[in-house]
C-alpha cells in the first residue's frame, strides 16, 4: 500500500514542476543549473527521488551514467520524456533500499528529498545510501531554505522535531507533508562519522550540502 508521501507525489505529478516557475526563485534556479552538473562530471552515479527529472536533465550531459530512481511511476513517466535515455536509466526504487550495483556508484545526488526524510530515519537513509557507494564517493543534497512569503507555512513539530506543511493540489485534495529545514550545523552533524569534507552552500531560496563518504567502521 502506498505511503501518504507516495500518494501525494503520484497525485502531484502533473503539477510538480510548477514549483520551478515561482518568479522570485528564477535567479537561484539559473545559478543552480550551472553549479550542479560539474559536481558529477565523468561519474557513474545514483540519483535518489529523481521525480520528474528536472535536475537529471542538467546533470546527464556531464555525468558518465545515471541510475535515477523514484517511488512514483507517474513522475518517472514525465522524466523519461524529458531526458535522453542514452546515459540515464530510470527505475522505480526505494530511497531507503537503493539498488545495489557492481561496482558501487561513484557519486549520489538527491534533490528536494532530504527534507522529506523523518529525523528518526536519517541515519537509516544514509547507511542504505552509503552501502551502494564506493568509499570516497561524492554525495550532494539540494533542498529548500524556508523563506517567509515564498515557502508554505510550517505546522507545529512532532515528537521527533519533524515539521509539516499543509498543501492543496489542483484537484482540491489536501495533504499534510513532512518537510524539514535543516540548519548547516545539523547537516554536518548528520554525516559525522559517515562523511568528510562537508561543504554547505546557500542561495536565497535553496541550499546544497556536499561531502565524500568514508569506509564503514
Amino acid at each position: 500500500m502506498p505511503s501518504p508521501m507516495q500518494s501525494y507525489y503520484a497525485a502531484r505529478a502533473g503539477e510538480y514542476d510548477s514549483i520551478y516557475r515561482k518568479p522570485e526563485r528564477q535567479s537561484d534556479l539559473r545559478a543552480l543549473e550551472q553549479w550542479l552538473p560539474g559536481k558529477f562530471k565523468g561519474m557513474k552515479m545514483l540519483e535518489i527521488a529523481c521525480g520528474t527529472g528536472y535536475w537529471t536533465q542538467f546533470i546527464a550531459p556531464l555525468a558518465a551514467h545515471i541510475l535515477a530512481i523514484d517511488t512514483s511511476p507517474e513522475t518517472l513517466r514525465i522524466a523519461q520524456e524529458r531526458v535522453a535515455k542514452d546515459k540515464v536509466d530510470f527505475a522505480v526504487g526505494d530511497a531507503y533500499a537503493p539498488p545495489k550495483n557492481s561496482p558501487p556508484f561513484e557519486a549520489a545526488f538527491a534533490g528536494f528529498w532530504l527534507s522529506h526524510v523523518p529525523q528518526e530515519r536519517l541515519r537509516e537513509f544514509l547507511l542504505g545510501l552509503h552501502a551502494v557507494l564506493k568509499p570516497g564517493a561524492k554525495v550532494v543534497f539540494l533542498d529548500n531554505r524556508f523563506v517567509q512569503g515564498s515557502s508554505t507555512p510550517i505546522c507545529a513539530p512532532d515528537a521527533h522535531a519533524n515539521t509539516y506543511q499543509d498543501r492543496k493540489l489542483h484537484d482540491g485534495s489536501q495533504h499534510r507533508v513532512l518537510k524539514n529545514f535543516p540548519t548547516e550545523q545539523a547537516l554536518h552533524a548528520m554525516v559525522a562519522g559517515l562523511g568528510q569534507s562537508g561543504r554547505y552552500t546557500a542561495w536565497p531560496y535553496f541550499w546544497a550540502f556536499e561531502y565524500v563518504t568514508v569506509p564503514a567502521a
